[in-house]
């Protein structure tokens, strides 16, 4: 077993036995801290996918999280005030469907544009795309606009009550385990090899024959299903939805978490969201001004470590 893989296993643990023992000890913040965590961690690993170990720089990866949050407080909203019949549920399916299928749907609209696009260009595109969602929702005055819409019920699902924060947190947790194995799957498979050998040298891969483009934006569309399922969880753990989930800061977050700790790395995302997040909730305790070294921590990972501090712990082995 590597090293990297020991320290996945080791942070997955963590996760598993803390935040249960914390919330069963009389101090419930923290597992709402690590189930925040969690839900995070699942989106920054969809972005890994594509950021990572694809070379695409998505600027618009919250849009997904905003889309499928939206998919549950959407119907519970319609099925509280006698809406359309296919949309009048709370059956946790439904919202599941709705959540990872939406996503899917609008990253392939977006990636078949984005993709015909390099650098900066893809980078402001991918953006843009993510700008429109934010400004289509907050013009929707019957889902609260710009101050969201609060969901009255969560999900429902068979065998498990998503009003119970343990029941929650474990099905956060599973399924944050369920899509790192998945995203390391693909990119151990002849499929996630042809990805890396597209963000090494596009044109070489073409000549041998591999359309990268249908790959590159299958990978775009599996990291966007992800990621919207991130946003079903979020949806559910919040109960509350707004346009401000998607807006590009958000994207901007989740692309640090990835750098953070680590591209094209398994335990990268789950270790940089770690850091991002109890980072930020020990700093706003001491100072209402933790922004800024927050923000100069960052700059000196960026700068001196380079591979994020999963490559400095890849150095020490």
């Amino acid at each position: 077993m590597r090293r990297s893989d020991l320290l996945t296993l080791t942070l997955l643990a963590l996760l598993a036995v803390l935040p249960p023992v914390f919330f069963c000890t009389g101090h419930p913040f923290y597992l709402d801290l690590a189930t925040r965590l969690v839900i995070l961690a699942i989106a920054a690993t969809s972005l890994n996918l594509v950021l990572g170990y694809g070379g695409m720089v998505s600027f618009g990866h919250a849009a997904y999280i905003g889309i499928g949050a939206y998919a549950v407080g959407i119907p519970v909203y319609h099925d509280l005030w006698g809406g359309a019949a296919w949309l009048a549920s709370t059956s946790g399916w439904v919202h599941l469907a709705l959540a990872m299928g939406l996503s899917a749907l609008f990253a392939l609209g977006t990636g078949a544009i984005s993709l015909r696009t390099r650098g900066v260009h893809f980078i402001m595109i991918t953006m843009a795309f993510a700008q429109m969602v934010y400004y289509l929702f907050v013009s929707l005055g019957t889902y609260g606009g710009d101050d969201g819409l609060v969901i009255e019920h969560r999900s429902r699902l068979p065998g498990i009550s998503l009003d119970n924060p343990l029941q929650l947190y474990g099905l956060c947790l599973a399924v944050l385990v369920a899509t790192i194995v998945i995203v390391r799957t693909i990119m151990r498979s002849r499929f996630g090899q042809v990805i890396k050998g597209a963000r090494g040298n596009e044109e070489r891969m073409a000549t041998l024959g591999y359309n990268t483009y249908a790959y590159r934006l299958t990978a775009f569309v599996i990291a966007g299903a992800i990621a919207g399922l991130s946003g079903f969880l979020m949806g559910n753990f919040t109960a509350f939805i707004s346009p401000e989930m998607m807006a590009w800061t958000r994207s901007g977050e989740l692309m640090f978490m990835v750098i953070l700790g680590g591209t094209a790395t398994t335990p990268g995302p789950l270790l940089g969201t770690l850091i991002f997040i109890v980072t930020e909730e020990l700093l706003s305790h001491y100072t209402r001004h933790w922004q800024l070294p927050f923000g100069l921590m960052l700059i000196g990972v960026v700068l001196f470590m380079r591979g994020g501090l999963t490559g400095a712990f890849r150095r020490r082995e």
